[in-house]
């Protein structure tokens, strides 16, 4: 599918932009399913101040969507109208570390690259962050957590732009986390994160990391095409034991599998659509909801039209 090209018209409309825009580019090389059609039109940022001016100026009636590092989204076969921004790490992956045992990070950072130089830096409370696979901010968006750790146990406040072009902060109480959720406004796209932990030993952290990249290999299939997590946990629930319980283990959609291995990860096993892949999720949930009485939740993002 091809979009019209709307990036002439916007460049007319902003003059002073300094980062790239781009038409009808593809998103499937952006996402760890490797699926998906284009972007009507793509904008990376050279950094904050130019997000702001591009929001600003873009008119309101184009949709605006924000991706990170891919790893837990889909982006469906038609592709996703209006713009899509991504945050490059030239912009926004700083990492910088702060008095008070303090990181300020970037939101195109890798959140294993942030464990890391919180770990080199001999703060602790953020190593839980080794075994997500996404961006920081995303983990702000979904209040990202594994290991017994969680976004809000460690966020001072978050920056970011909103769809008018102003900057905002919000503090770890505005935020409004809850499992996998925040309350920030829709339209904020996070720029970076201030975290605080506390003294720690560099050895010690990194044994700790080393503990938990030793426990993903072990239990997930983090070689495959996937989006980490499919469902969200229901309360007092395991999604995974309820998927196993529903027969749906291995199930196959297409070119579309629930892994083998953990059964709340679904892989793309080389040819499958985007569509192969959401069709055998809901599949999924409906097997769920028709054996235990459970729904389920996805927790990987769906963009873009069909």
């Amino acid at each position: 599918m091809t979009f019209p090209d709307i990036t002439a018209d916007l460049k007319a409309l902003m003059p002073e932009l300094r980062g790239r825009l781009t038409a009808n580019e593809p998103l499937a090389p952006y996402t760890w399913f490797r699926v998906g059609g284009p972007a009507q039109a793509l904008f990376v940022p050279a950094d904050e101040a130019d997000l702001s001016y591009f929001l600003a100026s873009l008119p309101h009636e184009i949709a605006v969507t924000v991706i990170g590092l891919g790893s837990n989204l889909i982006v469906r076969d038609g592709g996703a109208p209006g713009v899509v921004i991504r945050l490059g790490a030239k912009g926004f992956g700083g990492i910088d570390v702060e008095a008070g045992h303090r990181l300020r990070v970037g939101a195109a950072v890798p959140d294993v690259k942030a464990a890391r130089a919180a770990a080199e830096a001999g703060v602790d409370g953020l190593a839980f962050y080794r075994g997500i696979p996404g961006a920081i901010g995303g983990a702000l968006r979904m209040n990202a957590g594994a290991h017994g750790g969680e976004t809000k146990d460690a966020l001072i406040e978050a920056r970011g732009v909103d769809r008018s072009g102003a900057v905002r902060v919000f503090s770890n109480q505005e935020m409004g986390f809850s499992y996998r959720h925040c309350s920030a406004p829709e339209d904020v796209i996070f720029t970076q994160a201030l975290f605080a932990g506390k003294p720690g030993d560099p050895a010690a952290i990194i044994a700790a990391m080393d503990r938990i990249t030793a426990a993903r290999e072990a239990s997930q299939p983090i070689r495959e095409k996937t989006g980490g997590s499919t469902f969200k946990n229901p309360p007092g629930h395991e999604a995974w034991r309820l998927i196993d319980a529903a027969g749906c283990r291995g199930r196959v959609v297409g070119d579309a599998q629930v892994s083998e291995m953990h059964c709340n990860f679904l892989i793309n096993r080389g040819a499958a659509s985007a569509a192969d892949i959401e069709r055998l999720g809901e599949q999924v949930r409906q097997r769920v909801l028709e054996t235990s009485g459970v729904e389920l939740e996805w927790e990987i993002r769906r963009v873009g039209v069909g």
